[in-house]
């Protein structure tokens, strides 16, 4: 009986290793030309998890070849076209050092930052990756300035811009909320302080005159004139800049409001 079961033991278990796959045999064997034509093959049928697992793989053997630079490319393009931008990024990144003058290197500077791009945050979340993404396409931009891909990179330099500038109003707005009017117009001031082409540079001027002029408003009787006059310049301030401003009709009320009392 015990040898009928064992029999049986070794018969499953040559089953089992008979049913791996060509990939998995392939993905744990040592013929490199083998790998090398699967890999590709997976990657141009869109098999991208199974190219990138098997051009890691390859990438051991091809180590110091002439293969090593398109192993260590696709390694990277099958993990960015299997979205994983993280490890793609990563991929790209030692191909660059290992290979800045390759016939790839261009194309593999840019989908670094795409990468990059892609694993940015909303504008309310941290801003780390944003900087390190506008600092890369600067740089690309410097050391390729006739790429095909420029127009992509402006256009990945305006949208991060703008989360920087958005985030940068909602923070010192945040006081606003908050009714600290005199936080929210220190901050909306040091806002434009810090950057005065803030793309948000009308909400500012608006909250910070609405800012003063509440903050003047909810100051005891004997104070109010002379924080009313605050109020007074960034009325004057935000009108001279914009004076077709929707906002116009709302501050032009609290004006002629204050003007009447004093």
């Amino acid at each position: 009986m015990k040898k009928s079961i064992f029999a049986a033991a070794v018969v499953l278990l040559a089953v089992i290793c008979s049913c791996k796959s060509t990939y998995e045999l392939l993905l744990e064997g040592n013929d490199a030309e083998a790998k090398y034509t699967a890999a590709f093959d997976y990657f141009n049928e869109g098999k991208y998890t199974k190219a990138s697992q098997l051009f890691e793989s390859l990438s051991v053997l091809t180590n110091g070849t002439e293969r090593d630079d398109t192993v260590q490319y696709y390694w990277g393009l099958s993990n960015y076209r299997a979205k994983d931008y993280y490890t793609a990024e990563t991929n790209f990144e030692r191909f660059l050092e290992n290979y800045p003058r390759s016939p790839f290197a261009e194309s593999a500077s840019f989908l670094r930052l795409d990468c990059l791009y892609r694993s940015t945050l909303r504008y309310e979340l941290d801003q780390t990756p944003t900087y390190k993404c506008i600092t890369a396409i600067n740089e690309y931009l410097t050391n390729h300035p006739d790429s095909e891909y420029r127009q992509v990179c402006y256009h990945m330099l305006d949208d991060l811009s703008d989360r920087l500038d958005h985030k940068a109003f909602d923070s010192a707005y945040l006081y606003y909320k908050m009714e600290d009017y005199l936080a929210a117009r220190v901050a909306l001031r040091n806002v434009l302080k810090d950057d005065a082409e803030n793309r948000y540079r009308e909400e500012i001027l608006f909250y910070t005159a609405m800012a003063s002029y509440k903050y003047a408003e909810l100051s005891t009787p004997s104070k109010q004139k002379e924080r009313f006059l605050v109020f007074y310049d960034d009325y004057f301030n935000f009108v001279g800049e914009y004076p077709e401003s929707a906002h116009r009709a709302e501050l032009d009320r609290l004006y002629k409001k204050v003007k009447e009392k004093y």
